[in-house]
């Protein structure tokens, strides 16, 4: 049997997914996805509290990438269980790799300080790892997690990006673009939303939308097999992580569609174009039908998410799309059962209007 939780992470969106697979003879094995916020840990607590047990070890943990709502929950989560494996990229592992980004302002010693100073909760996470024993692993295409394959990112590409992350010190890269940023400052008056009209056979969806960040492009994106089901996990992944995800599980010959996938960074219009849609899901089919589902992770009070366009999307694709907003989405197969008191969650409805 398996079960897949999508958890609320509070009013803001995040990520917060716990995953529990096996049987009751044989015994079960635990993977936690990200942790949401500092307040998300005592959701995930009381949840495997609750429904998976409260000595449960979990097998693996992991970080998808370094973005506060996906991190920070996970240190109370590691504080309060046993975490045997800890999959997460730490950037200043490649300092050396790297460092001639930077000006020559830094000697590698210092680069490394800088960086672990900018992530202080993967600093926290380490430490504790090292305390309870913890075996903490680099993630990067080709890694197996339990049943997961790791589709993205690349080492190499992962690497390259190091430099553009946020949370490093300004590279050349960045140096050069700072006139331009002044020039793409947003005004203080928010443009007034337009809207376009869909329709099944009319998909608005860009397919050269603007950049997401770039450390979302090092989402950690899973794909594996529970039960009898595809699951592919996919955290903030743009459209650079999710070709290189596309091309790579083709090339091991996982060229199966899901049966459920995430819907990448809470439903952004930056993350998915039609082709990556069309080659992640097999394209659209007529409407009413049914492969799939997608879920997503949305905040209690973000209600312009998942945009529009990006929902009507996978619907068109077979995947109607169910959000958290504050409540608990529950995936389950092989044997497992829906949990007393819980009830089934609607998809998303179709939008005739999206926002342009």
């Amino acid at each position: 049997m398996f079960e897949v939780d999508f958890l609320p992470v509070g009013d803001s969106n995040g990520d917060a997914i716990c995953l529990r697979y096996g049987d009751p003879v044989s015994g079960f094995f635990h993977h936690v996805v990200d942790g949401g916020f500092k307040d998300t840990a005592d959701t995930i607590i009381k949840h495997i509290g609750e429904h998976y047990g409260a000595s449960t070890v979990i097998d693996h943990m992991v970080l998808s990438h370094a973005d506060n709502d996906h991190a920070v929950g996970l240190v109370g989560v590691m504080q309060h269980f046993k975490v045997k494996n800890l999959w997460m990229n730490r950037p200043w592992l490649y300092a050396d790799q790297v460092i001639d980004s930077f000006h020559g302002n830094f000697s590698l010693e210092g680069l490394i300080q800088d960086m672990r100073d900018r992530h202080s909760y993967l600093v926290e996470l380490e430490e504790l790892a090292v305390a309870q024993g913890t075996i903490v692993h680099q993630v990067f295409q080709g890694a197996q997690i339990g049943p997961f394959k790791v589709l993205s990112p690349e080492k190499q590409r992962y690497i390259s990006a190091i430099p553009d992350l946020d949370k490093t010190p300004t590279s050349y890269a960045k140096d050069e673009s700072f006139g331009g940023l002044l020039t793409g400052v947003r005004t203080l008056v928010e443009k007034a939303k337009t809207w376009l009209e869909e329709t099944w056979h009319l998909e608005t969806l860009s397919e050269n939308p603007g950049p997401t960040s770039v450390s979302n492009e090092t989402s950690i994106v899973q794909y594996g097999q529970l039960g009898d089901k595809l699951v592919m996990l996919t955290a903030d992944a743009g459209p650079t992580a999710l070709k290189e995800a596309v091309a790579y599980a083709l090339k091991i010959g996982m060229n199966k569609i899901p049966d459920m996938i995430q819907v990448p960074h809470h439903g952004s219009r930056r993350n998915v174009t039609p082709s990556v849609l069309d080659a992640l899901l097999g394209g659209k089919v007529a409407q009413g039908q049914e492969y799939g589902k997608a879920y997503c992770s949305i905040g209690k009070e973000e209600k312009d998410y998942p945009r529009g366009q990006v929902k009507n999307a996978f619907t068109r694709r077979g995947y109607p799309v169910r959000v958290t907003r504050g409540k608990p989405i529950y995936y389950f197969g092989d044997g497992a059962q829906m949990r007393p008191g819980w009830v089934p969650i609607m998809p998303e409805p179709f939008a005739t209007e999206v926002e342009a």
